[in-house]
């Protein structure tokens, strides 16, 4: 029966460990059921439980470390575990071992780092499954990764700032930040240590039942004035070997108290003055220093009432420079010095101050005129009166003193009063309310003056003596009538913050009399008390994937302090850089939210620090425990842990092809898989081992009909919803080679123009084969053949993956219109397999030839002489100029035009046929010479043309053309010159001879019509020489005409072309295409073949100024077998 336990290699996994405690819990009958279970393991497996190897292997190692032999520890010879195919397989993306199939040896094969794989966990082990085939058998492997101490602790902070009141009191605490070493065991952090200094110390709290925490104590207090920053290192040592450390910057900030009173720089300050002098007149500056800062350290002056005398009314003191003015009058007669005494008190809550006398001594000045006084006066005066007798009292004074006064003319006798006082007078304070705030940190024996009263009796009936009434925190000092409260015992805000003190003055009259003031004291706020949790320990526990800002609960933390001191607010403690983004919390509220995403199968629990700190940087912190709960968020994952593909399409029916793992990474029911796989697909799923499933085929396949299956398994859990997820295993069977490629065209056409750049692509030839992979896949080449004698791989390429035809060279139409290559298709099968196509390439024609001038001949400077005879008509025709070219199409319609005329009225031509003929009737005015320059245009784009000269002669016979003119010759040579002239003769008789012969020969055979107009003589037809094709209406001779050709009158380098002469026979283009000179001759029929020559053969024989010479025995011979053939005609 099945008790919700399922097996492992070597190892029986229980689903839930509470089974075994709820069944022994009923009693002795449970546990009986717990050995009959336990039983059953055992025989379960020794009955074939696969084997669980464990091994071990250090991180960072180098790749190819042996970690263990697997041969060994499966108990199995390498030859069988080669032959029954082991693989090793790992669900991790990357792949860290693998199984040297010959040793058997699993090695490492890939980086491992622990910190990455682990990083929040101490221990560290990767799974892989050990798979054998034939038949299947899986054998997990655990290797667990040893830790090495590659890293060093580190801070998140490079630096750490606080700011501290010198008031704080020995004892405070203040959080450090916690280095974070992403070793494990030993090899983290053991230790820390800060560097040394008179005022800190540190406490560290690491494992045991504190939580790990590390603070900085306060062994003395602070005295900004002697040391305002302390710098100071933290020090982080793990336990690694060698050690490694990691280190944070200390940096304390001493916050100034206002625990120091102004001090004045002299104890008496004295000056004089004279009297009556200006208003604003400056007398002297006071000035104190305090040794505190900011507000603390700003003095202000001010003067103290004492007795009657108001030093407001004659002076006044800056209060920021503490310099003393006159801003009344000042009269040595009223006053001869005045004694003065000004306060310095600073700006700080509660301010002090510190009291200065000033002692200003006034100079007499004569400002006082003798007053005379009569006191006594006898008048009237006996007239018997004795001399000497005194008739009256006379008093002279003057107010001013030493020499200003007068020296007594008489002798004046000071009589002093002394007036006796009687305490009638109370003694009175200014104010009946003495405010004062006194801070709750000020230290022991801080003195705080107050105002003397004041008392308008003297002597004994004045102040004699102060009483404070009596209180816990205070007692009074008198000093030279310096008033003062001395703190005899701290102040705590907190117990009480506020007490009225009576302060009572006393005067010695009898009887005595009183004055009394009430002294209110505020306690002002000291950052004495640290915040406190409302819990020392706070849990929750939070669905994973909560939204975004989702409050996970909320923390609070009093403080006993006021205002800024007992402000608080939240942050974290140390974290890991995993849970910095993970949560927040307001540092006013102190509301955890949830600010990244939290997933159970990462992190199922968080442990964290929170800190609470006032305003002054007090510290206390609390844990929060989050416990994660498990959703049914993950769909299963399908692992393909082994596939053979592609398949031999002969495989045998039951074959396994595949191995197929389940995983779902929730917890209990959400992750109970079930697993499925689509219809109609001849293969099926076995289930092997748990959560292993082995692919096997069940029917026979067939590459032909099907060459691929995409094959869909499906993975179903229990979870509510449940999740669901598929993987497609690509499938493809093996294919034997049986198909040839196969064209895709039965042939195919390339059209390329003619001057093509070689490497130029004609066009693409592509075959398909339906067979797979190296039997798929098309090779072309070019069957072997030839065109115009040469190999065809001399006028194409074919690229062999791809098809395309490349030109080699550059082709011509005029020597190629087209010609076939045969392309092979052949696949790369065993044996090969091949099939074949045509390909013709058509070259087609561009206008890249100029029109050529075969008549009149435009070579040299040398031109033509025809002769017009003076009786011609208009319309009569003249000559022909004769032009081919060597393109085809429009490229060589031809057009002919006078460029320039001596008589442009006189002649014109055909601009098709080429024909010159006469405008109108010669006439006597004429001029006997005429040049003509024609120019012959084809029709191409753009279009090319030629040009030759002509020159006409107006005469109706030889006798009046001019003769030749600018021949000359070199005189060595003279008499080679004449043996030419001889000779000339000499054959010109036996050439005219033979001429008529052969003339004779001919009409008498044969007898032709003509059509010769008045003086003119024939000339011969067109030549067409080898490689020009004739076209129709554009440069050919009409059958009804015929021409002669004269030698020209140029100079004595002209070249003579010889032609062949011929009535009306005309050469169709197909019979001049590629014609040699032999072919010529069959055409015109039974001309002597010993006629046609090349007189250029001969003529490189002669020096160029002996060529005219040959030339015009050339013509000669010519014109005398034209001449004859007139008489011939005429008499015919």
């Amino acid at each position: 029966f099945r008790i919700g336990l399922y097996f492992t290699p070597c190892a029986v996994m229980f689903e839930n460990e509470r089974l075994f405690r709820s069944v022994a819990a009923m009693g002795p009958g449970g546990r009986r059921v717990i050995v009959l279970i336990k039983t059953i393991v055992l025989l379960s497996l020794c009955a074939g439980c696969e084997a669980q190897l464990l091994f071990s292997v250090s991180e960072e190692v180098d790749k190819g470390t042996v970690v263990g032999n697997l041969a060994k520890d499966l108990q199995m010879n390498g030859k069988e575990l080669e032959k029954r195919d082991l693989r090793v397989v790992s669900g991790n993306s990357k792949k860290y071992f693998d199984v040297d199939v010959e040793t058997s040896n699993l090695y490492v094969c890939e980086r491992i780092d622990r910190e990455e794989l682990c990083p929040t966990t101490a221990k560290c082990s990767i799974n892989v499954e050990a798979i054998l085939s034939n038949p299947v058998r899986l054998h997990r492997i655990e290797v667990q990764i040893v830790d090495i101490n590659d890293n060093a602790p580190s801070f998140r902070d490079k630096e750490k700032i606080f700011n501290i009141s010198e008031s704080s009191f020995p004892g405070e605490r203040y959080l450090l930040p916690l280095a974070h070493d992403a070793d494990t065991g030993s090899n983290s952090v053991k230790s820390y240590k800060i560097s040394s200094n008179e005022y800190f110390t540190l406490d560290v709290q690491i494992g045991g039942q504190h939580s790990e925490s590390v603070e900085m104590v306060l062994q003395k207090p602070l005295d900004r004035e002697k040391q305002a920053v302390i710098s100071l290192t933290l020090t982080a040592v793990d336990g690694g070997k060698p050690a490694r450390s990691g280190t944070l910057n200390i940096v304390v900030y001493v916050m100034d108290t206002n625990d120091n009173a102004p001090v004045f720089s002299q104890n008496l300050y004295k000056a004089q003055v004279t009297e009556n002098v200006p208003v604003q007149t400056p007398i002297l500056t006071v000035s104190a220093t305090d040794l505190d800062e900011g507000v603390n350290g700003e003095v202000v002056y001010s003067f103290i009432e004492r007795g009657n005398f108001l030093p407001e009314t004659v002076f006044s003191i800056n209060s920021n420079t503490g310099e003393i003015t006159v801003i009344g009058k000042v009269d040595y007669e009223e006053n001869t010095a005045y004694d003065i005494r000004v306060q310095a008190r600073d700006k700080g809550v509660p301010s002090r101050s510190v009291h200065g006398k000033v002692l200003i001594e006034v100079i007499d000045l004569n400002d006082n005129t003798p007053e005379i006084s009569v006191t006594s006066l006898m008048s009237p005066v006996k007239e018997d009166a004795e001399l000497g007798t005194v008739v009256a009292l006379v008093t002279v004074s003057d107010k001013d003193g030493g020499k200003n006064g007068l020296k007594n003319p008489l002798e004046l006798h000071r009589v002093s009063l002394h007036i006796q006082d009687v305490n009638d007078n109370s003694p009175k304070f200014k104010k009946n309310l003495i405010e004062m705030e006194i801070r709750e940190s000020a230290d022991k024996g801080g003195r705080f003056s107050i105002e003397e009263a004041n008392d308008a009796d003297i002597g004994q009936n004045a102040v004699q003596r102060y009483i404070l009434q009596k209180n816990d925190n205070f007692i009074l000092s008198v000093d030279n009538k310096k008033v003062e409260l001395v703190l005899e015992n701290r102040l705590d805000r907190e117990k009480q913050k506020e007490m009225n003190l009576l302060l009572t003055a006393l005067d010695g009259g009898s009887p005595q009399r009183s004055g009394t003031v009430v002294i209110h004291v505020t306690v002002l706020d000291a950052n004495d008390n640290a915040p406190v949790f409302s819990q020392a320990v706070y849990k929750a526990s939070l669905p994973e994937n909560s939204p975004l800002d989702t409050v996970v609960m909320q923390v609070s933390a009093t403080d006993a302090d006021e205002g800024v001191n007992g402000d608080v607010k939240y942050d974290f403690g140390h974290l890991s850089d995993e849970d910095v983004n993970v949560f927040s919390v307001d540092p006013q509220s102190g509301e955890i939210r949830v600010t990244g995403l939290i997933d159970y199968e990462e992190r199922r629990s968080f442990e964290m620090r929170v800190e609470a700190k006032d305003g002054l940087g007090l510290t206390s912190y609390a844990k929060l425990l989050i416990e994660v709960i498990d959703k049914n968020d993950n769909a299963p994952v399908i692992q393909l842990k082994s596939l053979t593909n592609p398949v031999p399409e002969d495989v045998s029916p039951g074959s396994e092809v595949g191995i197929i793992n389940v995983q779902d990474r929730d917890s209990e029911k959400n992750r109970q898989v079930r697993c499925s796989i689509q219809q109609n697909v001849p293969f099926k799923l076995v289930p092997s081992i748990k959560n292993y499933y082995s692919l096997v085929t069940t029917g026979q396949l067939d590459r032909e009909l099907v060459s691929d299956y995409n094959i869909t398994i499906s993975a179903t859990d229990e979870g509510s919803p449940p999740l669901s997820s598929s993987k497609t295993l690509h499938l493809s069977v093996a294919d034997i080679n049986d198909n040839p490629p196969v064209f895709e065209e039965e042939s195919y056409s390339a059209y390329v123009s003619e001057n093509n750049r070689a490497g130029s692509t004609l066009c693409s030839v592509s075959a398909g084969d339906p067979d797979w992979r190296q039997n798929g896949t098309v090779i072309y080449s070019l069957l072997a053949a030839e065109v115009n004698g040469a190999p065809v791989s001399s006028y194409v390429s074919v690229n062999g993956d791809t098809g395309l035809i490349h030109a080699v060279r550059s082709f011509d139409y005029e020597q190629l219109r087209s010609f076939k290559v045969h392309v092979m298709a052949r696949d790369n099968g065993s044996p090969p397999l091949s099939s074949n196509v045509t390909v013709s390439v058509f070259i087609s024609d561009v206008n890249d030839n100029s029109p050529q001038i075969l008549y009149p001949a435009p070579e040299g400077n040398s031109f033509m002489t025809e002769l017009v005879p003076k009786a011609a008509h208009g319309g009569s025709l003249v000559s022909k100029v004769i032009a081919v070219d060597a393109d085809s199409g429009q490229n060589a319609w031809l057009s002919y035009h006078i460029v320039k005329s001596s008589d442009p009225g006189l002649f014109s031509i055909g601009v098709h046929s080429g024909e010159i003929r006469t405008q109108r009737d010669i006439s006597e005015s004429d001029s006997m010479k005429q040049n003509l320059i024609v120019a012959v245009k084809d029709n191409g784009q753009p279009s090319l043309s030629a040009t030759c000269s002509m020159y006409l002669l107006i005469s109706d016979n030889l006798a009046e053309v001019p003769e030749l003119k600018d021949i000359s010759y070199d005189e060595k040579n003279s008499k080679l010159t004449s043996y030419l002239i001889i000779a000339l003769v000499s054959v010109s008789t036996f050439f005219l001879t033979f001429i008529i012969i052969i003339l004779g020969v001919r009409f008498c055979r044969r007898r032709k019509p003509r059509m010769l107009f008045d003086g003119a003589v024939t000339i011969p037809g067109a030549y067409l020489p080898p490689n020009y094709a004739d076209v129709d209406g554009t440069g050919t001779l009409r059958s009804a005409y015929n021409y002669d050709a004269y030698l020209t009158t140029g100079s004595r380098t002209s070249d003579f072309k010889f032609v062949t002469s011929y009535n009306d026979n005309t050469l169709p283009a197909e019979q001049t295409l590629r014609k040699s000179p032999t072919d010529f001759a069959d055409v015109f029929g039974d001309v002597d073949s010993s006629l046609e020559f090349d007189p250029s053969l001969t003529l490189q024989y002669f020096p160029s100024h002996q060529r005219m010479f040959y030339l015009a025995f050339l013509v000669f011979q010519l014109k005398m077998g034209k001449m004859l053939s007139i008489v011939i005609g005429q008499t015919s």
